[in-house]
């Protein structure tokens, strides 16, 4: 393995009484893909948002030099009589660094966002948009390692494919690190270089095709779960 760009020793995460991560440990190395996977209330979005610094734990969490993270939410939870415009989302953060508003027009070209969706309302535009612009959003700041809890949560499965397709294309041109949350295991044999399975502790970290098998899932959701090897991951060659 190259030298990782992150490093996770004994991670715990507590709520009061509440032990929501036990002795997570994992490293990640750049261009790398990683995917999340457990069942529901397992921790997942906690740990990535003790990975970006945004709840306390115990343990280490050791990113390498110069790394520029954009984090991607599950979803915005509007409220209906919200007049923002995506490109009014935009601006707010390129006013934060103080970029050039030029930097819009890179950012909706990499996340496939179509220009004439700049100035709609966000309650207006419909959760594929929405995704692809907070994927733009998160690139602003010439980021380097994007996190994704569920980027494709209530999106159809077209749609789904799109944003997946643009992730990886984003991978290969910019060389990101990804690591995204996902329920979907065709998705993370297709786009996954690392696989890491947390319900509240860890239960497997390694290659997909290689770490996830039927033992293990049992382990991981509690029941007997379907699995099969759908599609490799997509020849970088091909893109």
């Amino acid at each position: 393995m190259a030298e990782p760009i992150l490093k996770v020793k004994n991670l715990n995460v507590r709520f009061g009484d509440h032990l929501v991560l036990e002795n997570v440990n994992f490293e990640l190395s750049r261009n790398q893909a990683l995917a999340v996977i457990g069942p529901n209330g397992a921790g997942k979005t906690v740990l990535f948002k003790a990975l970006i610094g945004a709840t306390p734990f115990s343990g280490d969490i050791e990113w390498s030099d110069g790394v520029r993270f954009g984090y991607v939410p599950q979803r915005l939870d509007l409220d209906p009589q919200l007049t923002l415009t995506l490109r009014d989302l935009l601006m707010l953060k390129i006013g934060i660094l103080k970029l050039s508003p030029d930097v819009i027009d890179e950012v909706i070209s990499l996340a496939h966002v179509d220009k004439k969706d700049l100035d709609k309302r966000l309650v207006n535009l419909a959760a594929g948009i929405i995704q692809r612009g907070l994927i733009a959003l998160a690139l602003i700041g010439d980021t380097n390692v994007l996190l994704f809890d569920e980027p494709t949560s209530g999106v159809d499965s077209p749609r789904e494919e799109l944003i997946y397709e643009t992730l990886h294309e984003l991978q290969d041109h910019k060389e990101l690190t990804l690591m995204f949350i996902s329920h979907d295991l065709n998705l993370v044999y297709r786009y996954a270089t690392q696989v890491l399975c947390i319900n509240k502790s860890m239960l497997c970290f390694g290659e997909p095709q290689k770490t996830l098998n039927t033992d293990v899932l049992t382990k991981l959701y509690g029941e007997r779960v379907l699995y099969h090897h759908h599609h490799p991951r997509p020849d970088r060659d091909n893109h």
